[in-house]
């Protein structure tokens, strides 16, 4: 059951990158434009981060199982249209429908996990989860190189995503074998209010960030920020009206008004944002100052996602003292690391010897940072809660890396006048000092003596 929960898993999250680097190929086969091109790479992010809490939901209003199998087929069914796509305007639209049964999908995995999983096997569970999740962006950048670089076909980026077809419908068939039947929460409706009001507010969020920054923040972006804020208080206001009236509302805000989720779900924001700032600043000195292939440089960060995997994969053999530790000093060890690597650099120079640990390491404390974290977030709230928490948990981390791109890249490029080792520099100072308020919004989160005191008892309040 988690190893297909987790391929699905898998599949969703390195696709939200694998195209990334086969922008050339697609231009030269499908003729497209520019903004063709930007449409073609936000199209799944948008529709994904638009949709997830959405999707969360519907997992209690058609059963979590269906959901994901739901899911699943059209993912795989978007996958095939996408990569037989004769134009750009129907592989965009392709990738649109993909993000969205990707939104379906991917919040029952959690979901699934903290129901059917109790004490350490949920624990192991979710440590594989958090690698696939936090990882998955950089294997499908690493993936579409190689797909890219292979040329099995005429136009080299169609196997990218036409290997799902193969994965996914033995996963389906597999799916409805291996899954637990799971009815449908008695008297779940969806709120289509509340989910329109909250895509709304995701993809004026969302745009502005995925494309403010390349155009010099026109004032466009700025009214789409204003929209956002609009849109997001209205859902609070509606939603809080639902909850009156003992109706079924989209998101359980009650989640937010617990100190330790609240302070969960920022610090998950700001580790995933540190983390995909992180990635994409040093593609760009890998490629541009050292002239890395876009395979050598994903190579080069497998180091660190060793790291994260190694951590992901055996934090839950330590005692309770330490996990209680671990989202604490997680983020601590990947601000040391990100520094070290920082000062290390020259504008010419990259010293594998001194560069390998400190990569490895800074996979190390995010794994630290965020696999603990998110089991002791899974073992505080009610299980009736969990579609909400799986939601919120997926937003966070989708939120956090279109934030931290649009805002430590823009530090990577706006100091890469004076040489782009000073810009890596630079961009690796701010992140640590984003990473020291992960810990402190960490430590708020794991902190609390009762929330200490439930784990290690090894029950569920």
């Amino acid at each position: 059951m988690l190893l297909v929960l987790l391929v699905g898993q898998a599949m969703a999250s390195m696709d939200a990158s694998i195209l990334v680097v086969a922008a050339p190929s697609i231009r030269s086969s499908l003729h497209a434009s520019a903004a063709e091109l930007q449409l073609l790479v936000a199209a799944y992010s948008l529709a994904f981060g638009a949709l997830v809490v959405t999707g969360a939901r519907l997992g209690d209003v058609l059963g979590r199982r269906r959901a994901f199998e739901l899911g699943l087929g059209a993912f795989t069914v978007c996958s095939l249209v996408g990569g037989l796509a004769p134009d750009p305007v129907l592989l965009i639209a392709a990738r649109g429908f993909q993000g969205a049964a990707a939104a379906l999908m991917t919040p029952q995995v959690l979901s699934i996990i903290q129901v059917q999983f109790e004490g350490e096997r949920r624990a192991r569970a979710i440590g594989a989860y958090s690698m696939i999740l936090a990882v998955g962006v950089a294997a499908g950048q690493i993936l579409g190189g190689l797909l890219v670089t292979a040329d099995l076909l005429t136009a080299a980026w169609r196997p990218a995503l036409l290997l799902n077809v193969p994965i996914g419908t033995p996963l389906l068939l597999a799916a409805r074998r291996v899954l637990p039947p799971m009815a449908p929460a008695k008297k779940q409706r969806l709120d289509f209010v509340g989910a329109g009001l909250l895509a709304a507010a995701m993809l004026a969020l969302v745009v502005p960030l995925s494309f403010g920054r390349e155009y010099g923040w026109p004032a466009w972006s700025w009214t789409c920020f204003a929209a956002c804020a609009f849109a997001a208080s209205s859902f609070v206001v509606h939603e809080r009206r639902l909850r009156r009236r003992a109706s079924n509302p989209l998101f359980d805000l009650g989640l937010l008004r617990t100190r330790r989720v609240a302070a969960g779900a920022m610090s998950v924001l700001l580790i995933m944002s540190c983390y995909a700032g992180f990635l994409v600043s040093l593609t760009l000195y890998l490629q541009g100052s050292l002239g890395f292939t876009p395979v050598h440089a994903g190579a080069t960060f497998a180091i660190y996602a060793g790291g994260f995997a190694t951590a992901s994969l055996t934090w839950n053999r330590a005692g309770p003292a330490v996990r209680a530790r671990l989202p604490t000093v997680g983020p601590i060890v990947m601000a040391a690391a990100l520094l070290g690597i920082g000062l290390s650099t020259g504008e010419h120079r990259w010293s594998l010897a001194l560069t390998t640990p400190l990569l490895f390491a800074a996979g190390l404390g995010h794994a630290f940072g965020f696999s603990p974290l998110a089991d002791r977030l899974a073992s505080a709230v009610r299980q009736t809660q969990a579609a909400h928490l799986s939601g919120l948990i997926l937003t966070a981390s989708l939120v956090g890396q279109v934030v931290g791109i649009a805002g430590f890249v823009g530090v990577y490029l706006s100091a890469a006048a004076d040489g782009s080792a000073h810009a890596l520099a630079v961009t690796t100072w701010a992140l640590s000092c984003a990473l020291v308020l992960t810990a402190v919004f960490a430590f708020k989160a794991t902190g609390a003596r009762e929330l200490f005191r439930v784990r290690s008892l090894g029950s569920t309040p």
